[in-house]
């Protein structure tokens, strides 16, 4: 299970969501070979009051959180993410230094869904990869 948190400047996200959402699922998909059906995005668009952020960032730097079970490796995760600065910065023409991501991990009897906690559900792929 993973699901993603994308924050960014609201007048940026609005234009560049869908794009910006594709590529990080085409990622997804790839690297923690996730089900093409499974995509939990979150945009979270921000006004400029409320999204304070380094003068060597520009309108369009953007936060991406992933949540997930635990069970990945370290290698997998690292290709996570070089794979989604690398597919950013060239689909998207996101500079990497506007792009900042963080995976966060808990153990599947944290998670809930379906009616069941994470260890009691059957998954349609594999999580310790």
């Amino acid at each position: 299970m993973s699901q993603i948190k994308i924050y960014g400047l609201k007048t940026h996200l609005d234009k560049t969501k869908i794009d910006l959402s594709r590529v990080i699922h085409e990622c997804v998909v790839e690297v923690l070979k996730m089900p093409a059906d499974k995509r939990f995005h979150r945009f979270i668009g921000l006004d400029a009051t409320d999204f304070i952020y380094p003068e060597d960032r520009s309108e369009a730097y953007t936060i991406i959180e992933v949540m997930m079970m635990t069970g990945r490796t370290e290698v997998t995760k690292k290709a996570l993410i070089h794979a989604l600065f690398h597919e950013i910065s060239t689909q998207l023409n996101i500079a990497v230094n506007d792009l900042e991501i963080c995976i966060i991990e808990s153990p599947p009897t944290h998670w809930g869904f379906r009616g069941k906690t994470g260890d009691e559900i059957q998954l349609n792929y594999k999580v310790d990869l």
